[in-house]
């Protein structure tokens, strides 16, 4: 029995000591379960937002085989090791000069980076048709299509999807209005009773977004919203809370699942308003 395995019945209670077991001795351990320690050290960002289906997956092992790497390491399961990072999940996202180097974009053709992208595309949109229900698409659509005004607001990565959204319903002629951060300025006095919030935040979730849905849910107004955990702070605020998780390369996503999912609300909310 290795160290590592030796001292699975006292978890770690922070990620330091979690990485120091770690890194002391993974090599030890059995080959399924040192895949999972090199996969995981290398992409400590994921560990908060993904499911153990999804890091097994990513490490090339079974499930079984991923949960016996958390309890090897001391955790009862993986929702006990997921809770630690999930608290200090922006110090394990990786600058933008890491995620270049993982890429390794100065050595691979541009081509092969188009690929691997397309290839992420593709596994986002398969989650997305395996992830968001038809009941949860069908009840937000109809919800948002009946507000007076709906309020868009996505900041940070989430603008381009948000004013992605907000463009369509301009060209489709629904009343809506694009919520920014422009000088710290609070939206929310100009959302009023029979309008309705669409908002979207992805890990670690931007607070301002979070603020402007919960103070209109507070207010009565419908909140619907878009994001890629169900552990959002949107889970006690929203109607319905549809996700988008998107697949990566050395840490870097693309949109695909978000646009595709916000381009099927808008033009079913357009759809919805012509027959109104």
């Amino acid at each position: 029995m290795t160290e590592i395995e030796s001292q699975g019945a006292t978890a770690p209670t922070s990620v330091t000591e979690l990485l120091e077991r770690l890194d002391a001795d993974a090599e030890k351990l059995p080959k399924r379960l040192r895949q999972c320690a090199t996969f995981t050290r290398r992409h400590l960002h994921l560990i908060a937002v993904s499911t153990v289906a999804e890091m097994a997956e990513a490490s090339g092992v079974a499930a079984s085989a991923y949960m016996r790497f958390c309890q090897a390491l001391g955790f009862k399961g993986y929702s006990e090791m997921q809770a630690l990072f999930r608290t200090q999940f922006t110090e394990f996202r990786p600058g933008y000069e890491e995620r270049l180097a993982a890429v390794d974009a100065g050595s691979e053709s541009v081509g092969r980076l188009l690929a691997d992208f397309a290839e992420s595309g593709h596994k986002s949109l398969l989650s997305l048709a395996n992830t968001v229900t038809s009941d949860a698409l069908e009840a937000t659509a109809q919800g948002l299509s009946r507000a007076r005004i709906i309020h868009v607001i996505g900041l940070r990565r989430a603008f381009a999807v948000a004013s992605s959204m907000s463009y369509l319903f301009g060209k489709m002629g629904v009343a809506s209005v694009l919520h920014g951060g422009s000088g710290l300025l609070d939206g929310s006095a100009v959302i009023q009773p029979g309008d309705a919030v669409f908002a979207i935040t992805y890990a670690p979730f931007s607070p301002e977004t979070v603020s402007l849905a919960s103070d209109a849910s507070e207010r009565g107004v419908p909140v619907f919203g878009m994001t890629d955990t169900g552990e959002c702070p949107l889970v006690s605020v929203a109607d319905e809370l549809l996700l988008a998780r998107e697949d990566e390369v050395g840490a870097l996503r693309a949109l695909n699942a978000s646009i595709t999912l916000t381009t099927t609300l808008a033009v079913a909310i357009g759809a919805l308003r012509e027959k109104h």
